[in-house]
């Protein structure tokens, strides 16, 4: 149980650390000056969004994403939910594709030919289908965050001033309602596919508890450092850039390859949301429809990642604020016991 707990939580937090947060451009976007409340709260609905998805999945023992949308939006409002995922995710996994060409440029890599390794990689996944995707998260993931507290931890250290919480001042505790919602929709589409898979309820507590709280530390370990930075983060599309600015090149260079990771997984999660979505209507594999998938997604990877996240994160942050209150408002309609 607790093996499996482990996997679903790596996956989640795969799915959930893409190229926007752990650059911190996606944390700065939403969180800044007066957060402490908002990371707090963000937590708590994070925890209660993924044990509901997991749990629905699991009881469901679904394959991919849509009857977890029926069951709770109802089959008319699912229909247009359908549409929103599908377009989130192919345009994140486009913008991912761009992001991990430019991050492997610090390798010398022409930008296309860092697109062209990263889709390789990503349709070589997909040769075990499902199964290679938590495999990597397995072992991507613990490197990634390790990589990304230790390197807001040696700052701390180094440069960081004392972190002190005013909790009157706490304004923008709203902004935990739209950033839990934003990942709503990868985090359904991803943890519908792996309902059949899911053996017991215990491993969906390991899962949620585990992935939230792991997450709302490394939030507010990353928000504060960031809000000591604010007057730097205007000069760099990489917030993290502007923490490690005074580090050795051999740093760097380690946190280029973080981020890469983190756009990778990102970019994997979204393709099997969109392969587990279409599978029933082909009898093509897996990775063939991955390949397919990438392919047509690769011309499009001119648009730039700092437009992404500043204008379309926002935007299906509001736009999933009704599905995060019928995540929250569905114990209650149904008298569900946990």
């Amino acid at each position: 149980m607790w093996k499996a707990g482990l996997k679903w939580m790596f996956l989640i937090m795969g799915t959930t650390i893409g190229a926007g947060y752990a650059s911190g451009r996606e944390i700065w976007q939403f969180f800044g000056y007066e957060s402490g409340l908002a990371i707090l709260l963000f937590t708590v609905l994070f925890i209660i969004s993924c044990y509901f998805i997991m749990k629905i999945s699991y009881e469901k023992k679904t394959v991919h994403y849509l009857p977890v949308l029926e069951t709770l939006l109802g089959k008319k409002l699912a229909g247009l939910y359908d549409f929103m995922i599908i377009l989130y995710l192919f345009s994140v996994t486009v913008v991912m594709l761009a992001g991990a060409g430019a991050a492997l440029e610090v390798f010398y890599l022409p930008f296309w030919v860092g697109i062209a390794v990263t889709v390789i990689l990503l349709v070589f996944l997909f040769v075990w289908d499902i199964q290679g995707m938590v495999s990597i998260n397995a072992f991507i993931i613990p490197l990634l965050v390790a990589g990304l507290i230790g390197a807001l931890l040696s700052f701390t250290l180094k440069y960081g001033q004392p972190i002190i919480i005013d909790w009157r001042e706490q304004g923008n505790w709203p902004s935990a309602f739209t950033f839990t919602a934003l990942n709503i929709l990868p985090l359904v589409a991803v943890l519908a596919a792996i309902g059949k898979e899911i053996k017991h309820q215990g491993e969906i507590w390991i899962a949620s508890l585990g992935s939230g709280i792991l997450l709302g530390v490394l939030t507010f370990l990353y928000n504060e450092i960031l809000s000591q930075m604010a007057s730097d983060i205007v000069l760099y599309e990489i917030p993290l850039f502007a923490i490690l600015k005074n580090y050795h090149y051999i740093m760097l260079i380690l946190m280029s390859v973080v981020l890469w990771c983190a756009i990778y997984t990102t970019a994997a999660s979204g393709v099997v949301g969109l392969t587990t979505r279409f599978r029933k209507k082909t009898s093509m594999p897996l990775w063939l429809l991955a390949f397919i998938i990438l392919l047509v997604m690769v011309p499009l990877t001119t648009f730039g990642f700092s437009t992404l996240v500043a204008v379309l994160y926002p935007l299906y942050g509001l736009l999933n604020l009704y599905m995060l209150a019928a995540l929250l408002l569905y114990p209650i309609a149904n008298r569900y016991k946990w």
